[in-house]
């Protein structure tokens, strides 16, 4: 016999109900669920387990109508595919817990005319804030951008001049140290692999910074490795192979993330290449899901839970104009050679 329980008309909740099954006001009912803090704690808690035994959800398009702005942070960011990405939206939600303000994603994939079609989308809805991967944008995301009428972040870099806020970390100052720890541990014949920088601004940046803190000690890159699409640690083995192929006597090779780089470091292990002794290794992101390697790849932590975090808490606050500058940190790991000790006299 069929069960006619899932065919009968559901009565919608009110707040009339949840008003009754806990005891207080209508309009009382409204301040604890539109998280005034005009309520005692007592009153609050019986009001949100009346509301979570019938299921009640309020109805935030209707609250939307009347303030033109939901209850809604706009997040676009390149991709989830790079393992960047879900720790700074891991640190968003920690910034936003409690809030009443949810994030929604939207995703890029590094085009400037998709960034462009998000954005229109997103800004549509009337958001409480945006928090946007990067600083470089078309005229027209700019112009979205200036003209919204909520806080804007821009995260992850701080190489630029942003619409509104900023919370990142400058990827040309971080090349740079990386350069300068490579040269004081002995290294000399330096080669790079990374993604084709089109459109992955930091990336670039990074490369750039790199490239002058070798320039500063009389040094150049020997050779390069360049990939399109999306990092792995086979594109990391291979174009290690053809790198040290063709540059035989390369003595550090470093890599745009430690994708790549773990992908170079399980190339020169399953080759018997001593690392860090014949050949050193450094990536960049610090991700913790590779630690289970047999070596620890030097890296530089890019602050990104911290970013995120950070970029959630302006939203919060409703803040304009903010700079925050993050300070990114060297991780040698086990791929770079200690730099000898001077001996005092």
């Amino acid at each position: 016999m069929t069960d006619p329980a899932p065919n009968r008309r559901r009565r919608t909740m009110t707040l009339r109900d949840v008003s009754e099954a806990s005891g207080v006001s209508e309009m009382t009912v409204s301040r604890v669920l539109r998280g005034r803090a005009d309520v005692s704690a007592e009153t609050r808690a019986r009001v949100l387990g009346a509301a979570r035994r019938l299921g009640y959800v309020p109805n935030r398009i209707a609250g939307a109508l009347a303030s033109q702005r939901v209850n809604l942070v706009a997040v676009i960011v390149p991709s989830m595919s790079n393992m960047v990405f879900p720790e700074v939206l891991a640190g968003i939600s920690e910034g936003l817990e409690g809030s009443g303000l949810q994030p929604v994603v939207g995703l890029t994939r590094y085009d400037p005319g998709h960034e462009e079609a998000v954005i229109y989308d997103m800004l549509s809805w009337r958001p409480s804030g945006i928090i946007i991967a990067g600083l470089e944008h078309s005229d027209a995301t700019r112009a979205m951008l200036g003209a919204a009428e909520c806080p804007v972040v821009e995260i992850m870099d701080s190489d630029g001049a942003p619409v509104d806020s900023l919370v990142g970390i400058s990827h040309r100052r971080a090349g740079g140290a990386m350069a300068q720890a490579i040269v004081a541990a002995g290294y000399r014949r330096i080669g790079f692999v990374g993604t084709r920088m089109v459109h992955d601004h930091r990336a670039a940046k990074r490369l750039a910074g790199f490239e002058a803190g070798l320039a500063a000690h009389g040094l150049a890159l020997e050779d390069r490795a360049d990939y399109a699409g999306s990092s792995s640690l086979a594109k990391g083995r291979d174009l290690t192979e053809a790198l040290v192929r063709r540059c035989p006597d390369l003595d550090f090779i470093y890599y745009t993330n430690d994708m790549v780089g773990a992908g170079g470091l399980l190339w020169c292990a399953a080759q018997g290449v001593a690392v860090p002794e014949r050949m050193g290794l450094a990536g960049f992101n610090a991700l913790e899901i590779l630690g289970g390697l047999p070596r620890r790849l030097a890296t530089m932590d890019s602050c990104r839970h911290e970013i995120g975090r950070r970029a959630a808490e302006i939203i919060r606050a409703g803040e304009r104009g903010r700079l925050v500058e993050l300070t990114p940190t060297l991780q040698p790991g086990d791929t770079i050679r200690r730099p000898a000790r001077e001996e005092t006299p």
